[in-house]
């Protein structure tokens, strides 16, 4: 599995995505040694999976590592103990998915299937464990995992505690570090496998935002960079920047942080664009950052709570 990975939200999900141009851009990571794939079918309705599809049947697909996710039945993100699993992923809607997935992907089983949003109330109910037996009994899954609601690293650690779980998908960049608390120590001792997601804070440690961008109503962007998250976000930046060593930008540091931690076995920027791919694969030829760096990076960790946009 490459250490840089790609992710197709952006290529459904915000403004400005167009399909040939996705598709050069999941051609040139294929070509430049990315072997780990993430979508979801909430991603246009199954459109990302369409386009991973098309790559796995291209010459070196055969190579690729599709993950993707099931949707939650009552469309509601992020998970809360509020929902039964009953009204989010009832065993008939994670199969219909499942199928729906596989036949995106023109794939006879999905490489790592996921729930899009998860609750830890759910991890002992027979439901949950009959379906992820079922789903992997019937071929249909190689592996299962969580995708862990934002800032909730720690909603999750029951699931993995019922031996089902092979990878749990998390946020984790410089500002957000909580997994390394409880969700990394139990993942080793486990062998759970780690997808870490948004390294660039949604496009803030990409080093080209400022306090005057502004996204499309459309975006999903606008929402979470709110006037008031934007202009925090902005001023921990710049606090960043500071600690830049000469030659280095923001992204490079951002990547390099990620894969510093032998806990993450890939991150999946969303990479919409070739020249994207170019800038990101790279940063895994240069190795882990200097541990004094690395030392500074802590004092900047930013721990928040879910809120109605950070969804």
């Amino acid at each position: 599995m490459s250490d840089i990975g790609h992710g197709l939200w952006g290529m459904s999900g915000w403004s400005g995505s167009q399909d040939e141009e996705s598709l050069q851009a999941l051609r040139r990571s294929r070509d430049e040694g990315v072997t780990f794939y993430d979508t979801a079918w909430a991603y246009g309705d199954g459109h990302s999976d369409e386009l991973l599809g098309t790559l796995r049947h291209e010459p070196g697909g055969e190579k690729l590592i599709a993950a993707s996710k099931v949707p939650p039945k009552n469309r509601k993100w992020p998970a809360t103990a509020e929902y039964k699993l009953s009204d989010v992923f009832p065993r008939e809607h994670v199969m219909e998915h499942a199928d729906k997935i596989l036949h995106a992907l023109r794939a006879d089983s999905i490489d790592v299937l996921q729930y899009h949003v998860w609750d830890d109330s759910w991890a002992h109910e027979a439901e949950f464990r009959e379906t992820v037996k079922e789903l992997k009994q019937s071929g249909k899954v190689k592996a299962f995992g969580l995708s862990l609601n934002r800032w909730e690293p720690e909603n999750g650690i029951q699931a993995i505690g019922t031996g089902l779980v092979d990878a749990v998908q998390v946020i984790y960049n410089i500002f957000d570090q909580a997994p390394e608390d409880k969700l990394f120590p139990l993942c080793r001792e486990r062998g759970v496998g780690v997808i870490a997601r948004v390294p660039l804070d949604e496009g803030s440690l990409g080093g080209k935002m400022t306090r005057e961008t502004k996204f499309p109503e459309n975006d999903w962007r606008a929402g979470y960079f709110n006037p008031q998250n934007l202009a925090e976000t902005m001023d921990r930046v710049d606090a960043l920047k500071v600690l830049l060593p000469p030659g280095m930008t923001l992204p490079e540091m951002a990547f390099r942080f990620i894969l510093s931690n032998e806990d993450v076995a890939t991150t999946i920027p969303g990479m919409r664009k070739p020249e994207h791919v170019m800038a990101n694969v790279s940063y895994s030829d240069k190795g882990p950052l200097p541990a004094d760096l690395l030392q500074k990076l802590k004092a900047h960790r930013w721990d928040r709570k879910p809120t109605s946009w950070s969804a």
